[in-house]
């Protein structure tokens, strides 16, 4: 399995946490998170900036979410398939260094491994619908 995809499960992980039990203080609870790891912390730094900007952008990536589920209220959407779009829209939206097929494929693959598998009908029509209004390529990274 590669590093990043090692750092997205990480990062998945928190985000669905944080989700069932919002921490008092995020960063007690991202060092304690990183320290039952496997890896030592220095090996999540992926996925450390990945939860930050997630939280980060919560409410612009929840309007998101809002606005392409349609006929699901937003408190309908299982708490896995909402850390996993919280993780891929905030892919796409802001991080342009990831092209955008490989955020959808990789939510993709979580949603196979994490959740049950009409999910990834839902979690992929989402992300699709995102994915049309993206103005840069999709398959290569935008390099600032």
């Amino acid at each position: 399995m590669s590093t990043r995809r090692d750092n997205r499960i990480a990062a998945f992980q928190f985000l669905y946490m944080w989700d069932i039990n919002p921490p008092e203080d995020l960063e007690i609870e991202l060092k304690q998170f990183f320290d039952d790891q496997k890896n030592p912390r220095k090996f999540y730094n992926f996925a450390e900036e990945l939860i930050r900007g997630t939280l980060d952008n919560h409410d612009a990536i929840d309007s998101e979410i809002n606005s392409y589920a349609q006929n699901w209220s937003f408190r309908r959407i299982a708490k896995v398939d909402l850390a996993i779009l919280r993780l891929a829209i905030y892919e796409l939206l802001f991080r342009t260094d990831i092209p955008p097929v490989v955020s959808i494929n990789e939510a993709i693959d979580l949603t196979k491994v994490f959740s049950i598998p009409d999910a990834k009908r839902f979690i992929n029509g989402i992300l699709d619908q995102l994915k049309e209004k993206l103005n840069r390529p999709l398959r290569e990274p935008v390099i600032d």
